[in-house]
């Protein structure tokens, strides 16, 4: 099983070696990024494989980047996802990808076809070829060769040279005299990133950066900040002095001719919604505005509204009445004949429970959509429960059943288990339906075997079966 790590913002430079590699053209894979935004998104992280799986937990969700292999293998990435989808079923967590470059964007839609999908216009990154940076030229740039020729003009003595951190203090000074109109702005992510901003002036070194300044008269007036990223410069950040006319394409020029050798794009990040910087960026002619989608895979419990009602030759499962929640409490409760259910209830419940806390409890696992809970009728008596949970990704569930104990060894556990497995195949169009129960209880194996499950396997504390429709 995938084992997350959380990290902190100062060991992000252990991604590089997979960053360095990536070639999905997304800005999210770069340690400039991770280091940048670490605080939104608290990142945790797991390896398969040659895969790097990175987990954050935004808006109140968790959500998985799509997993990066470091040597580019596809099917590695996909295995690397199949080990997501077992996390999330075996950790009960709703499977969210996030992160998903335009080709795994489709294979995540052919691999469980009915997904919810977005691809939100504000954080698509800008990507370009970098020799129209270099160079300029055509009418297409006339624009941008006309301010950097009035930056020539009005500022002769222009150098460009590679940052010395020895002259870190400086380049501070820079950013504090910038700084004073940015914050004048009062926006909230320009307030953010000039914070970190400076955060990211010592790391230049330490996480192998590249970072220019554009001087005028001695003095800093334009500086950029980047990284090399498979075949793509990643450029975090790039300011210029208020009223130094012509800097801002003069600065992404020389960083380009600087740093971009080897490498064929510019990736300048996404616009965050600003519509002048949205414009600016298109003024630059990207070759391509790049999608990072955001995949959510449905199983089929998502789409269940209200729970069935499943009629047998002897019983009904049926939603649980108001009358008989005493006699579920006390089917639930019994701690004691409840021990080979898997699932302790003292460990959420509150000191002595009234007895609607059991049905409230299983209310909202459904509509949590964890479980389906349906209550066992004989005629118009309770008599147990059956229950589909542990729903997964390649359209498979996990089913159990537990009777009160005046109700056992009448056939109603099979009888429960057949009927409720019919509907999974029909109505839910499940592929396949799991069960398991502790090596020492064998009744629940004889009850599994009498409704069509065929034994799988055994690891010394459980036994596992599984049934498919053409069983």
């Amino acid at each position: 099983m995938l084992k997350f790590e959380q990290i902190g913002k100062e060991e992000v430079v252990r991604f590089a070696p997979f960053f360095r590699a990536q070639r999905t053209h997304l800005s999210d894979f770069s340690l400039g990024f991770q280091f940048m935004w670490h605080k939104f998104f608290t990142p945790a992280f797991a390896v398969f494989e040659d895969c790097l799986i990175l987990k954050e937990l935004f808006a109140g969700k968790v959500w998985f980047h799509y997993p990066l292999s470091l040597t580019g293998d596809g099917e590695a990435e996909l295995r690397a996802v199949g080990e997501i989808e077992r996390y999330c079923r075996d950790n009960e967590v709703r499977l969210h990808f996030t992160n998903v470059k335009k080709s795994a964007a489709s294979l995540l839609v052919q691999r469980y076809a009915d997904v919810s999908f977005t691809n939100i216009r504000r954080w698509r990154d800008y990507l370009y070829e970098a020799e129209n940076f270099r160079t300029y030229a055509g009418s297409r740039y006339a624009g941008q060769r006309n301010h950097v020729n009035k930056f020539k003009k009005l500022c002769p003595d222009w150098t460009f040279e590679r940052y010395d951190p020895a002259r870190e203090d400086e380049l501070v000074a820079f950013l504090r005299e910038y700084e004073s109109v940015q914050r004048a702005k009062g926006e909230r992510y320009a307030d953010e990133e000039m914070d970190e901003v400076y955060a990211l002036v010592p790391k230049i070194v330490p996480f192998g950066l590249h970072c220019g300044v554009l001087r005028a008269g001695g003095r800093i007036v334009a500086c950029s900040i980047g990284e090399t990223c498979g075949d793509m410069l990643v450029i975090h950040v790039e300011k210029a002095l208020h009223g130094v006319e012509g800097a801002y394409p003069m600065v992404a020029q020389q960083f380009a001719l600087a740093f971009s050798s080897g490498v064929r794009y510019l990736n300048r990040m996404d616009d965050a919604g600003d519509m002048g910087l949205r414009k600016s960026k298109l003024q630059y002619l990207p070759c391509e505005v790049v999608g990072k989608y955001n995949v959510t895979p449905r199983r089929p419990i998502d789409l269940v509204s209200h729970l069935p009602e499943i009629a047998s030759p002897r019983l009904t499962l049926a939603p649980l009445r108001a009358e008989d929640v005493p006699a579920y409490a006390r089917l639930a409760g019994d701690a004691e004949r409840n021990r080979y259910w898997g699932y302790d209830w003292r460990e959420d419940a509150p000191d002595a429970p009234d007895a609607s806390y059991f049905a409230a409890f299983a209310e909202k696992l459904f509509r949590e959509k964890m479980e389906m809970p349906l209550a066992v009728y004989r005629g118009g008596t309770l008599v147990g429960e059956v229950v589909l949970h542990r729903f997964g990704y390649a359209a498979e569930a996990e089913i159990g059943v537990r009777l009160l104990p005046e109700y056992e060894g009448c056939g109603y556990a099979a009888e429960a288990l057949s009927a409720y497995m019919g509907y999974a195949f029909e109505k839910l169009e499940l592929e396949r339906v799991e069960a398991k129960h502790f090596v020492q209880n064998v009744r629940s194996g004889r009850s599994l075997l009498l409704a069509g499950m065929k034994r799988t396997g055994e690891d010394g504390e459980f036994v596992y079966y599984e049934k498919t429709p053409k069983m």
